[in-house]
């Protein structure tokens, strides 16, 4: 497509919508950048040195956040036209917004005209700042005028990026009274409330937010890195395919947030596809020892970090200092929290060569600082039963787990038991049964029966698997349960409980074949009928 020249000075008018007949449509104020760097770069073509078209051309680079060409626009623009140092300045934005870090400092160090001093400290101020180097950050900072709004925002983001929550809620909430509401300020105040666990605060600023975006989605194209990026983390509890899919986007993209490649190799650790424990993962393909070694190492620092806190908690509960006792009460269970992660990756080496034996013993080592957590109990349930000859022990560490989940209600239905795993029911089951607590088992399953059949009444179209999948494993129990738990047919039988049933089937027919093995003539006359 061939475009009418534009005339020398008449750049500014035709390009921003004034009525010339050629690019009439093309308009700057419509927000329509992508066409009208179509005719700008023929233009630039035409007469690479002409400062207007050149100027426009990184504009709408900059808007289009194609910042690597903005660059490379700023950059003819600085050194063509040396009396017009804001160049420099849009130069230095630009690798900044294209994390070309080193190279943005370089250019900020030669601006020296004094109009634009403002504009460089606070250049160099997020530069610092994304480097990591948070001292020398709030030196600039601090160096912006007394009534610049931006101060109490910016020293907020270095006080939250330093630990400072509460600190960093003040200042946030102080900058929304002089700026007024802005949506990036409150979900900053969010953040700061759910770091401080204040989880119903956090809750209302994110339904305020959301609130605004009641609008058409836009393609992933469309979205600038950091949007992006940020949905992809707040939607990969539900969505991990599209959570995934989106960070991959964002790698495959020239500049991507420095936060994304780190992101998702810590939602790969998550979803089995921080920098020490991938060490130690990457070394579990190779070597199990240096491996196991090197989370034992971790380990052992979060431990003396736990014992370190547990006392620093007792000392000050003496002195009856509540809110600094809820602050180390925090600190404790965010350490917690990290060691938990290296201690199951630990037990994951031997629970994977079948030693459950030595799975038991590592997680005996943490008794005296995980024995309250669900995490812990449900694993260590797992390893006792995994043994065979622990199913007393087994069942002590699932009913607690379980009868959290026990709710009677007259008036209104709740399913918490169908919250629960299939699996922990149906091996609290199976403990049961082998304890010769038969009754007990089949008060469970009459509980989750009991539950399926209220969840369907509530909605006939719900698939309630549990029964289907509890019943596995006593064969003539176990078979009758499952026949039983297919009925009605319709609703029970479905990819997921199929899976599971006919393990069951094959494995009592294959036990048929053995001498070992009977089944009553009426089980096996209803089997067939079926």
């Amino acid at each position: 497509m061939s475009f009418a020249p534009i005339k020398d000075g008449e750049f500014t008018s035709t390009i921003y919508g004034m009525p010339q007949p050629a690019i009439h449509s093309f308009q700057i104020k419509d927000g329509k950048y992508n066409e009208v760097i179509r005719i700008l770069q023929y233009e630039v073509q035409r007469a690479p040195t002409n400062r207007a078209a050149l100027s426009l051309l990184g504009y709408c680079y900059y808007y289009c956040q194609d910042f690597i060409n903005a660059v490379d626009a700023y950059s003819q623009l600085a050194q063509l036209f040396p009396n017009f140092p804001e160049y420099k300045v849009y130069h230095a934005q630009s690798l900044y917004n294209a994390f070309m870090l080193p190279e943005a400092l370089q250019v900020v160090s030669t601006i020296e005209e004094e109009h634009l001093l403002g504009d460089v400290v606070k250049l160099e101020s997020a530069i610092k700042y994304r480097e990591e180097d948070m001292n020398n950050a709030r030196i600039l900072v601090e160096q912006y005028p007394p009534d610049d709004p931006d101060t109490e925002m910016n020293l907020a983001c270095l006080d939250y990026k330093e630990g400072d929550y509460t600190k960093a809620l003040e200042r946030f909430n102080n900058a929304t009274s002089v700026m007024g509401y802005q949506p990036e300020l409150a979900y900053a105040i969010a953040l700061c409330h759910y770091r401080k666990k204040e989880y119903q605060q956090a809750l209302k600023f994110i339904n305020d937010i959301e609130a605004l975006t009641d609008m058409p989605p836009r393609a992933e194209e469309e979205l600038d890195a950091v949007t992006l990026h940020n949905q992809a983390l707040i939607g990969i509890d539900t969505n991990p395919a599209d959570g995934f899919a989106k960070l991959q986007f964002l790698l495959s993209q020239n500049p991507f947030p420095p936060e994304t490649f780190a992101n998702l190799l810590l939602l790969y650790c998550k979803y089995e596809y921080q920098y020490d424990y991938l060490d130690a993962l990457i070394s579990l393909q190779t070597s199990p020892d240096e491996a196991y070694a090197k989370f034992d190492a971790m380990a052992n620092e979060q431990m003396n970090e736990l014992r370190s806190l547990t006392k620093r908690v007792q000392e000050i509960r003496q002195g009856n200092d509540e809110n600094t006792a809820r602050k180390a009460v925090e600190a404790f269970d965010e350490t917690l929290e990290l060691y938990l992660p290296v201690l199951m990756s630990q037990a994951k080496i031997y629970w994977d060569k079948g030693d459950y034996a030595r799975v038991e013993r590592i997680f005996r080592k943490s008794v005296e600082f995980c024995s309250e957590h669900d995490t812990w109990k449900l694993n260590v349930a797992h390893t006792l039963f995994m043994q065979e000859q622990k199913f007393k022990e087994a069942a002590g560490f699932y009913e607690p787990i379980v009868s959290k989940n026990f709710v009677n209600s007259t008036f209104t239905p709740i399913f918490q038991l169908l919250d629960v795993s299939a699996i922990i029911l149906a091996n609290l089951c199976v403990c049961y049964i082998m304890t010769n607590q038969n009754e007990e088992a089949e008060e469970l399953m009459r509980k989750v029966e009991r539950e399926e059949d209220d969840a369907r009444e509530v909605d006939e179209t719900r698939k309630c698997f549990h029964v289907c999948i509890i019943n596995l494993g006593n064969f003539e129990f176990g078979i009758s349960r499952v026949i039983k738990a297919m009925e009605p047919q319709e609703r029970k039988l479905g990819t997921d409980t199929w899976y599971y049933a006919k393990r069951c089937l094959l494995a009592t027919i294959g036990e048929l074949n053995s001498p070992s093995m009977k089944v009553h003539g009426k089980m096996k006359h209803r089997k067939t009928r079926k």
